[in-house]
Formats: C-alpha cells, structure tokens, sequence
C-alpha cells in the first residue's frame, strides 16, 4: 500500500464508493421498465451498467430489448420516466457502506479539503447527500450534468483543483471504478480504488492506482499533508 505525501484535498465518488445505491437503481430501472410494458431486469445485470451517468445507463437497458435505433426512439420518454421514478425513491433502497462517515471525518480532522464528483445528476445527488448525512463533509459537490464532459475525462477534477487552488499532484481522487482511476490519472491526481463497488462488472485489481483500500477509514489512514 502506497502512503500519499503532500496531499491537500480528497475527491470522492459516491455511487459504489461512499453509498450501495444498487437497491434504488433497481427499483427506478424496473418501475420505468414496467411503465414501457417491459419486463423487470435483475439487480446485477442493472449494476453493471451502472458509472458512466444516467444517459448511458438508460441506453443500455433499452439495449436490452431493442436494436439501438429502436432503442434512442424509447430514450427519451424512458430518460423521464426514470427521472420521476428515481427522485420518487431516491435513497430509501441505499446504504452507507462501512467506515465512510469515520474515513470522511478522519480526512477533515487531518485538514483535507473534501469534495464529491459524481456522474449522478446533481438533481439526484444533493438529496440523497443530506438524506444520507453526508452534505456536510463537502466543500464543492459536482455531478454528471455539471460540466460537458464527466469521469473518465478529466474536467471536474480539474475544476476541483481549481476551486481549491491545488496542484493535482496534492489531490487525491477515490472512486469505486475505472472511470476514477481514468480521471484522476488524466488530470494529474493520485488514485485509490475500493475494492466494493461496481465498476462495470469488471475486476478493480486490473485498475491503475496507487492502491486499493478496504474502506474509506484506510484511506484517511494513507494520506498525510505533509
């Protein structure tokens, strides 16, 4: 496990990092399905789409069914009806992973300056950030729809180092997917990867990093400021 030197600020990601958001993408997925006459999909074929925003996500489980022409035809009504379904739930089917409260509070009390980027909505994650008391921890929040481009291109990293006036070199990013480890190393960030969460049904031991650790908590205990 490599000990981080000189790191000023932490990016985190939140789906599949800080929270298991698995049970409320299953449930807004197959009531959307449903409204479309479709039948529902399992949880794990729905997760494995999960990371790249919710456009992507909704055309690949359109894939499921139809060829993509037919497919971007469903897209929209699909795109809204998932919309509703999801702020309608958005939570009530997710957890707080373990150590994440302690390794977020462990990062403050060393003086990092915390932000979360995210390929979620912004409209879907400001409320399941304070529903899951996690809001305060952040300095900046960014999510899918806050730039044109989002993870694994480099953008809202960069706008974070940015906002807090750092070198990338002194920022961390922790994520859950290859999309973390892309942006981060684009943009000049460290990297860690948890080893729990989805990343597109692929193996995060094949990731580049600058390690993997179990929990949030570890990777406070890998930082240091100076």
């Amino acid at each position: 496990m490599t000990q981080l030197n000189n790191i000023k600020a932490a990016i985190i990601d939140l789906d599949g990092t800080m929270l298991d958001t698995a049970g409320d993408f299953h449930v807004a997925v197959n009531r959307m399905r449903a409204e479309l006459g479709l039948e529902p999909l399992a949880q794990e074929t729905i997760v494995n789409f999960v990371g790249k925003g919710t456009e992507n996500l909704i055309r690949r489980v359109l894939a499921v069914d139809f060829a993509e022409d037919e497919a971007e035809q469903h897209f929209q009504p699909a795109l809204d009806a998932y919309t509703e379904h999801y702020l309608a739930i958005n939570g009530d089917f997710s957890a707080l992973y373990p150590g994440v409260k302690e390794g977020l509070q462990a990062m403050k009390d060393k003086g990092l300056r915390l932000a979360c980027v995210t390929n979620k909505p912004v409209s879907f994650t400001m409320p399941l950030l304070d529903k899951k008391g996690l809001r305060g921890y952040f300095d900046v929040v960014y999510g899918g729809d806050s730039f044109p481009r989002k993870k694994p291109d480099p953008m809202p990293l960069l706008q974070v180092c940015q906002d807090f006036a750092l070198q990338p070199a002194q920022v961390v990013a922790i994520g859950d997917s290859s999309n973390d480890a892309q942006a981060a190393r684009a943009a000049g960030c460290r990297v860690f990867n948890v080893p729990y969460g989805y990343n597109h049904g692929e193996s995060i031991h094949d990731v580049d990093s600058d390690g993997i650790v179990q929990t949030l908590l570890e990777a406070a205990q890998q930082i240091s400021v100076d």
